[in-house]
C-alpha cells in the first residue's frame, strides 16, 4: 500500500510539473522525474574517479587502486590500461582485511605500506593499522603489534619507518627483524604532542605531520608542541560509543586544546635525533615564544633542513638553513606583507637540489619565483594578473616548470609548461577546471577536465597537451542524469553601486518562464581567498549542483556570488577584509540581492540566503543589515564572534582582540543580533571541533534578549560535517529545504501551483 502511494505521488508530481513546464513559452521535452534529495545526499550523482593515483618511479606507469578498494594496480601513463595487480587483498598472505583504505611505496618499492582500520581525529588527522607488504614474496606483516599509528613515513633508504602513537615518535628497522624503537618519551596527552600538530595547526596550516627524514636517513627531525598552557574546550557528548539506545547516567565529555583569538597557543621547538647515537638536539633558531612554525622540510642535502617561521600576526615568514647535528641556524630569505601571507607562501615551497620555488604575491598576485638553494632570487618563474594555482614541478634537465592557473579567467584552470627564456605552452585546452597528475620525468600527465556543465573526463597525455586516452567519461553518470528533469545552469556578472564586479552563478528551474516572477535562494560561503563561482562540475554542495537543481525544480532560482575578500582574483580584491571580517561579504550578499531584483523574473520580496561554516556566519551578517532584504536565511555550523574562534585563523585576518577591538564588534553577529531581519534557521552539531555549539547559543541567547525568534535544529554529538549516524546529512538538508518552503513563497506563481500543491496539500 505504501509503495503504491509512493509512486502515486510520484506520477501526479510529474504530471503537475511537466503540466506547469508547458503552460508557459519555454517547452521541456520530455516528462521527467526532479531529482530526488536522498539520492543526492547519498552520493548518486557523484562521477566515477581513480582513487589514490601515485606515480611509480620509471615514468612510465602510475598505481591505483581498483572501486573495491582491495587491490593496487599498476597502470600505463600512456594508455591508462591495467599492467599489472602489485597487490590483491584476498591472495596476499598474512592478510585477512578485504579491503584497504590507502597505501604508500617504500623509495624503491619492493614495500609497500598498506592503510586499514582508519579512525578519523580531526578533520586531517587519523589512526589507522598498517602493515608492511614485501612484493617480492607476497607476503604482509603488521607495521606494529603495539596500537594503531599516525603518519607513518618509510626513510629515503627504506630500511626504516617512522610513525607517531600516543603523541610519541617511534621508528621500525626493516633489517632487524621490524624491531620497534621509541623515539621520544615525553609525550602526554594534553601536554606535550611530538611529531604531529595540534589542534589549530593541523586545522590551519593543513598538516598532519610535523617530522621529517634527513636525505641519508641518519636524522629525525621533529616539532614539538608544548600544549600545556592552552585553554581546554569540554563538549559535552550525548551518545554512547556503541551507538544503541542506552540509558547511561552519564556519557564522559570530550576534552581538548583550542586557543581562542588572543589567547595562549602552543609552544613549540624544533629537535632532531639521531638514529645512530640516539642523541636528540635542539635546535636554537633564535624566535620569540609567540612564532608558529608550520612546516619543516629536509632538503637534499642532508646537513640543511629548511625551517618555516611565522610572527604571530602571519605578516611574516622567514626560512631558515638549520644544520641538525651542529644545531645552528641561519636565515635564508624573510617574505613580507602589509596585511598578512597566504598559506601557500609557506606550506609549498619545494626544494631541489641547488634550488628551491617559492609562492608569492608580492607582486599584488600568486606568482612563482626560483630562488638559489642559499636564498638568492634567480628569477621570476612566472608574472601577470592572474593566480598561480598550483605549482607541480620543475623538470630541471629541460628547465621547464609545470603549474597552474586561472590566466584568461578567474573562474577557469589549466595547465602550462614555462622554459627559462619565458615561453609558455598551454597544455590543457578545455575552457573549464583542469587538474594534472605528472609522471615522474614529466613525460606524460593524467588529467581531469570538468566545468560547469560537463562531469570529469579523465585522460592521459604527453607533455606538450596531446590526449592520448579517454580513461573516463563518465557517460554512465550523465545517463543517470538524463533520466531526470534539467536544470540550466549559467555565469552573470554584475556591478555593485561603488563599481565592484561580483561574479556569480545562476540555476534556475526547468520550467523556466521568464513571463513569471520566482523566488531565490542564495548560497555563500564567502571566506577570505574562497571561491564558489568557478567553471567546474562541483559546484553547489554537491557535484553537479544537485542539490541546487533540487531546489530549483521546486520552483526556485539558486544563485551564488563570490564577493569581496575571496580568492582569484589578486590581493586587492582578496585582502580588502583585513581586520574587518564581516563589513563587506554581507553588504555584497545585499547588494547581489538588491541586483537579482532588478531582474524581471525575480520576485524580490521573496529572496533567502544561507551557508555552511563562514557563509553560516555571513548568512546572520547579510540579515543583519541596515537594507533588510532577505526573507528568510538557513546558518549552519556558523561562527558568531570571531572571539570564539581560533588564534591562527582569526588573528591572520582580524589581528587579537586587544588589538583590534572595534574590527571585533563590527564583525560579531552577537553585538549585530539585535539588528536582524527574516527568518533565521541555525543548524549545528553539539560537538562541533571547529565551530564551537557555545557560538549557537551565545547568539540564540542575545537574539532572544533582543526579542529576535530563533528557530534551531541541533544534531547530537556531530561535528563541523554533521555526518553522524548514517540519516543526519540527509535529516539537515530536508530541515533546511522544508524551512525554505515554509518561508519563501511559491504559490503567487501560476506556474508553481503544482509544485506547491504537490508539497502541502
Amino acid at each position: 500500500m505504501k509503495r503504491l502511494l509512493s509512486v502515486f505521488l510520484t506520477a501526479m508530481m510529474t504530471v503537475s510539473i511537466y503540466a506547469v513546464a508547458n503552460s508557459g513559452n519555454t517547452p521541456i521535452e520530455n516528462n521527467l522525474p526532479p531529482f530526488e534529495l536522498r539520492e543526492i545526499i547519498q552520493g548518486r550523482y557523484w562521477p566515477e574517479r581513480y582513487s589514490a593515483i601515485v606515480p611509480m618511479a620509471d615514468g612510465n606507469h602510475f598505481a591505483r587502486m581498483n572501486k573495491e578498494r582491495s587491490m593496487i594496480l599498476r597502470c600505463s601513463f600512456k594508455n591508462g590500461a591495467v599492467v599489472d595487480t602489485i597487490f590483491n587483498a584476498a591472495t596476499a598472505r598474512g592478510f585477512e582485511k578485504k579491503h584497504i583504505d590507502g597505501y604508500q611505496f617504500s623509495p624503491d618499492e619492493s614495500r609497500i605500506l598498506i592503510q586499514t582500520e582508519t579512525r578519523s581525529i580531526y578533520r586531517r588527522s587519523f589512526t589507522a593499522e598498517h602493515y608492511i607488504y614485501s612484493r617480492n614474496n607476497n607476503k604482509v606483516e603488521p607495521l606494529s603489534e603495539n596500537g594503531a599509528q599516525q603518519v607513518p613515513k618509510f626513510s629515503p633508504d627504506g630500511t626504516m619507518i617512522a610513525f607517531v602513537r600516543n603523541n610519541n615518535i617511534f621508528v621500525v628497522k626493516l633489517l632487524f627483524n621490524n624491531s620497534e624503537s621509541q623515539i621520544t618519551t615525553d609525550g602526554e596527552s594534553g601536554k606535550i604532542i611530538n611529531g604531529v600538530p595540534d589542534w589549530v595547526y593541523e586545522e590551519e596550516f593543513s598538516t598532519n605531520c610535523s617530522y621529517d627524514w634527513s636525505a641519508d636517513s641518519k636524522i629525525l627531525a621533529y616539532i614539538k608542541y608544548d600544549e600545556s598552557e592552552v585553554m581546554n574546550y569540554d563538549m559535552p557528548m550525548y551518545i554512547p560509543s556503541s551507538n544503541k539506545v542506552e540509558y547511561d547516567p552519564y556519557v564522559a565529555p570530550y576534552s581538548y586544546k583550542y586557543p581562542v583569538a588572543g589567547a595562549d597557543n602552543s609552544k613549540v621547538s624544533v629537535h632532531t635525533f639521531d638514529i645512530k647515537s640516539r642523541v636528540t638536539r635542539k635546535l636554537e633558531l633564535g624566535i620569540d615564544k609567540e612564532s608558529y612554525i608550520p612546516r619543516i622540510i629536509f632538503t637534499s642535502d642532508s646537513q640543511m633542513l629548511a625551517v618555516v617561521t611565522l610572527n604571530r600576526h602571519q605578516s611574516i615568514m622567514d626560512l631558515f638553513a638549520a644544520n641538525p647535528l651542529s644545531g645552528v641556524c641561519k636565515r635564508i630569505l624573510r617574505e613580507e606583507s602589509d596585511t598578512y601571507l597566504n598559506e601557500s607562501t609557506y606550506t609549498k615551497i619545494k626544494f631541489y637540489d641547488k634550488h628551491f620555488v617559492l609562492n608569492s604575491e608580492r607582486s599584488g598576485y600568486n606568482q612563482l619565483y626560483l630562488y638559489t638553494i642559499g636564498g638568492n632570487l634567480v628569477r621570476p618563474i612566472t608574472n601577470g594578473e592572474y593566480e598561480v594555482t598550483s605549482f607541480i614541478g620543475w623538470d630541471e634537465k629541460k628547465n621547464e616548470f609545470y603549474y597552474s592557473s586561472n590566466e584568461g579567467s578567474p573562474l577557469c584552470n589549466n595547465v602550462y609548461k614555462i622554459n627559462a627564456k619565458g615561453r609558455k605552452t598551454r597544455l590543457t585546452m578545455g575552457d573549464g577546471t583542469n587538474n594534472a597528475i605528472f609522471s615522474k620525468g614529466f613525460k606524460y600527465f593524467i588529467n581531469t577536465f570538468d566545468n560547469l556543465d560537463t562531469p570529469p573526463v579523465v585522460t592521459t597525455n604527453d607533455n606538450k597537451g596531446n590526449t592520448i586516452e579517454t580513461l573516463i567519461d563518465n557517460s554512465n553518470l550523465k545517463e543517470r542524469l538524463a533520466q531526470k528533469a534539467q536544470y540550466t545552469k549559467e555565469f552573470f556578472t554584475f556591478k555593485t553601486s561603488d563599481g565592484t564586479e561580483i561574479n556569480g552563478w545562476m540555476i534556475k528551474p526547468h520550467f523556466f518562464n521568464e513571463a513569471n516572477k520566482y523566488p531565490v535562494i542564495m548560497y555563500q560561503y564567502s571566506g577570505p581567498y574562497s571561491q564558489e563561482v568557478k567553471d567546474t562540475w562541483y559546484t553547489g554542495m554537491y557535484p553537479g549542483a544537485t542539490f541546487e537543481g533540487y531546489m530549483a525544480s521546486h520552483g526556485y532560482i539558486m544563485v551564488c556570488i563570490d564577493g569581496r575578500g575571496t580568492g582569484g582574483r589578486g590581493t586587492e580584491f582578496g585582502k580588502c577584509t583585513y581586520m574587518k571580517l564581516g563589513y563587506y561579504e554581507p553588504r555584497d550578499q545585499v547588494e547581489t540581492a538588491k541586483y537579482l531584483g532588478t531582474l524581471p523574473y525575480i520576485d524580490k520580496d521573496n529572496i533567502g540566503i544561507w551557508g555552511w561554516s563562514y557563509g553560516g556566519y555571513n548568512t546572520i551578517m547579510s540579515m543583519s543589515q541596515d537594507e533588510k532584504v532577505f526573507k528568510a536565511g538557513v546558518a549552519i555550523a556558523a561562527p558568531t564572534d570571531w572571539r570564539f574562534y581560533d588564534t591562527v585563523y582569526t588573528e591572520r585576518f582580524m589581528r587579537t582582540p586587544k588589538e583590534n577591538k572595534e574590527g571585533y564588534d563590527l564583525g560579531s553577529a552577537i553585538v549585530n543580533a539585535d539588528k536582524l531581519s527574516g527568518k533565521l534557521l541555525m543548524i549545528h552539531g553539539t560537538a562541533d571541533d571547529n565551530v564551537h555549539f557555545r557560538n549557537m547559543l551565545r547568539y540564540v541567547h542575545t537574539a532572544c534578549q533582543a526579542g529576535k525568534m530563533i528557530e534551531m535544529a541541533l544534531y547530537p554529538d556531530s561535528n563541523h560535517s554533521i555526518y553522524f549516524g548514517p540519516n543526519t546529512r540527509y535529516h539537515v538538508f530536508e530541515r533546511m529545504s522544508k524551512f525554505f518552503f515554509e518561508n519563501l513563497d511559491v504559490t503567487g506563481m501560476e506556474d508553481n501551483r503544482g509544485i506547491y500543491n504537490y508539497l502541502y496539500k
